[in-house]
């Protein structure tokens, strides 16, 4: 880890004038679970660190008339603990109490899961220099590729690690950011992200100096079913091999729509666009499942180590289907 000086905006233009007049490389954070593991990888070696814990304006959990506002800083912990997402949104909050462990979701922020960087080992160690630190190849297309992407890799195989990008994704959340000149924009979440092939060095589409500043998810439907469902190898602290964000909005046992939205197997949360046809004015029903859980699956290129994803993939589909027709 190199040395490094400190900044501590307390509000936006505390931030603007650290972005616009202190020189240097600068990396932001506030949770700085996956900054520091950067840090220390010698992945990222700025000249100063921005601490955002400071600024009170990206923090908190708010309901507004049709919508629930979310502060970037809010911890995993506050958002899974919070009574208007247990009461309104389930999965997500399935999807916050899935993440590591209780200290890393009482450290972690929901910025920070959104944009955090690709576990691939190739990636975080110092011996390899990949295509997605400027060399010339993706080792793991010809290495050890066993949690790697099944659907959209290339040239980079990579998997993106967010637990609660594919359920904010489902639930048609829009993520608010802000740059260092006061210029704000929105945008659907799930153009929030790239693939590799779109931006090889770049996960989201943040521009230097850009922050989150919160997201805003609106409140379902009534009779919206959702919930989160995560396979992993190790029982906590891991990440997924694959999981599975659900929303259905249902009117009896009828889907009037639905999305489905998929971790661990793809460069970025991966919508399951066939998904649309088949769930809008279908029955909720196995059988509707299982025709679910084959299309999600029906573009999957596997690599060398990693076509058990595409059974897993199609398994945790149809029993997140089954939680829902059983509840």
């Amino acid at each position: 880890m190199n040395n490094f000086k400190m900044l501590r905006p307390e509000n936006f233009k505390e931030y603007s004038i650290a972005q616009k007049t202190v020189p240097g490389r600068k990396l932001t954070f506030a949770g700085g679970t996956d900054a520091l593991d950067l840090l220390k990888e010698r992945i990222l070696q700025p000249d100063y660190v921005v601490n955002l814990k400071r600024m009170a304006d990206l923090r908190g959990i708010q309901q507004e008339k049709n919508h629930v506002r979310i502060g970037a800083t809010t911890t995993i912990a506050e958002l899974a603990g919070h009574s208007v997402i247990r009461e309104k949104f389930p999965g997500l909050q399935q999807a916050a109490e899935s993440i590591a462990t209780p200290q890393i979701r009482n450290m972690g922020t929901v910025g920070g899961n959104l944009a955090q960087r690709p576990r691939c080992w190739y990636f975080r160690g110092e011996t390899y220099h990949c295509l997605k630190k400027g060399g010339g190849m993706c080792y793991a297309y010809v290495g050890l590729n066993k949690y790697h992407a099944i659907l959209g890799g290339g040239p980079c195989f990579i998997v993106h690690p967010s637990d609660l990008a594919p359920m904010l994704i489902a639930l048609n959340a829009t993520v608010h950011l802000l740059n260092a000149e006061g210029k704000r924009r929105k945008l659907a979440l799930k153009d929030f992200f790239q693939l590799p092939a779109q931006n090889l060095f770049s996960e989201t589409v943040l521009q230097e100096g850009e922050i989150i500043t919160h997201l805003d998810v609106p409140i379902p439907q009534a009779g919206n079913k959702n919930l989160y469902l995560k396979f992993k190898e190790r029982e906590t602290a891991d990440f997924a091999l694959v999981s599975v964000a659900l929303s259905l909005n249902m009117r009896g046992n009828t889907i009037k729509s639905g999305q489905v939205v998929l971790g661990g197997v793809a460069p970025v949360p991966w919508v399951v666009n066939e998904a649309e046809s088949l769930l809008n004015g279908a029955r909720l029903t196995e059988a509707l499942a299982e025709k679910v859980a084959q299309a999600a699956v029906q573009h999957a290129q596997p690599l060398s180590q990693n076509k058990y994803k595409i059974l897993l993939t199609q398994n945790i589909i149809k029993r997140a289907f089954r939680l829902i027709i059983e509840a």
